[in-house]
């Protein structure tokens, strides 16, 4: 076997510098192998961090409020979809009461609003009121306008239900002014909560709600409540999406990250309080005092509403699934 020696000095110096640039890249590689596998070794741990369940109550009603303050719809089921409770054809707070210039109309202004029913049968949108005939309506009618609209200071778009409708509501309310009906459709502008609140992740989308997709509230918060007041209430007063039992009152306001079912969820903040809880769901009387008056005086609780009383938080959905009354909920930790 034939030995190459290098000829000059400058040989021997170019050979050297080619063996240390060889090691460097060799020694880099190995840094950077080293790297990653620390890095991975970071996730795995943390992917396999233990997920711990602690049951904290059980649900006792799935409530589903087709219309922005129209009357609930009780069932014992319901898919739980990242913009609220689905059940049919029915959609959480996916119709909504307009003027004709676009603003909506809430129980606030018009509460005999609560006794007003949307269901839908048979591909019709059906509409039930005291002392109103009852009127159906094409349920999908695409050749009807997108209206613009605004949900307190959020820009939303809905698909108007016809002049049929807008006639309808505007005798209920004994209006001096046209109201219409709008309809949210999946491919519309639809509101981003994080506009108002930053509490809210950005991408978190809803129709008509005020805030969030599902507002959750415990029996035990409405019976202490109902221990200070003269006369009671019940959990129809307040709109919620789930109702819990088999808790002590005000446990929900801890409940950062829960699982029903499937289902997991994760609270965003306090439901604040307002004029509308001062209507009764079953008369449509307005009384502008209680329940909200004594609610200012022991629950305001939350730093992040400030002028209002917390009953019930206020959750956005991780996890899609279907709910059912019965399920028990946990708390997640890790």
């Amino acid at each position: 076997m034939q030995i190459l020696f290098p000829k000059t000095q400058m040989d021997f110096k170019e050979m050297i510098m080619k063996i240390f640039d060889q090691n460097r890249q060799i020694a880099l590689c190995a840094a950077g192998t080293t790297v990653a596998l620390l890095g991975l070794g970071v996730v795995y741990k943390y992917m396999r961090q233990e997920k711990k369940l602690t049951r904290v109550g059980v649900v006792t009603q799935l409530l589903v409020h087709p219309m922005k303050s129209g009357k609930v719809v009780s069932v014992e089921t319901a898919e739980c979809l990242r913009m609220g409770l689905k059940y049919g054809e029915l959609r959480d707070r996916h119709w909504l009461v307009i003027t004709e210039d676009g603003r909506m109309v809430t129980g606030r202004q018009q509460p005999r609003l609560v006794l007003v029913s949307l269901s839908c049968e048979g591909g019709q949108l059906c509409l039930n009121g005291p002392q109103m005939e009852e009127l159906r309506v094409p349920l999908h009618q695409p050749s009807n306008a997108v209206v613009d609209c605004r949900v307190f200071s959020v820009d939303v778009q809905g698909r108007d239900c016809g002049d049929d409708v807008s006639d309808w509501l505007t005798r209920y309310l004994e209006s001096d002014k046209a109201v219409r009906l709008v309809h949210f459709e999946p491919h519309l502008k639809a509101q981003r909560p994080s506009e108002k609140d930053p509490l809210y992740p950005k991408d978190e989308k809803v129709a008509y709600p005020d805030a969030a997709p599902i507002m959750l509230m415990s029996e035990a918060s409405v019976r202490d409540l109902n221990s200070r007041l003269d006369s009671d209430v019940t959990v129809f007063q307040f709109r919620p999406s789930i109702v819990v039992s088999d808790c002590e009152a005000f446990t929900e306001d801890t409940w950062d990250h829960i699982q029903i079912g499937q289902v997991e969820m994760k609270r965003v903040v306090g439901c604040g309080r307002c004029l509308f809880t001062t209507v009764d769901p079953e008369t449509g009387v307005i009384t502008r005092k209680e329940p909200l008056n004594t609610l200012k005086n022991y629950r305001m609780t939350d730093p992040n509403q400030k002028t209002a009383p917390i009953l019930g938080q206020y959750y956005t959905v991780k996890k899609t699934g279907v709910l059912h009354v019965g399920e028990p909920v946990y708390m997640i930790t890790y």
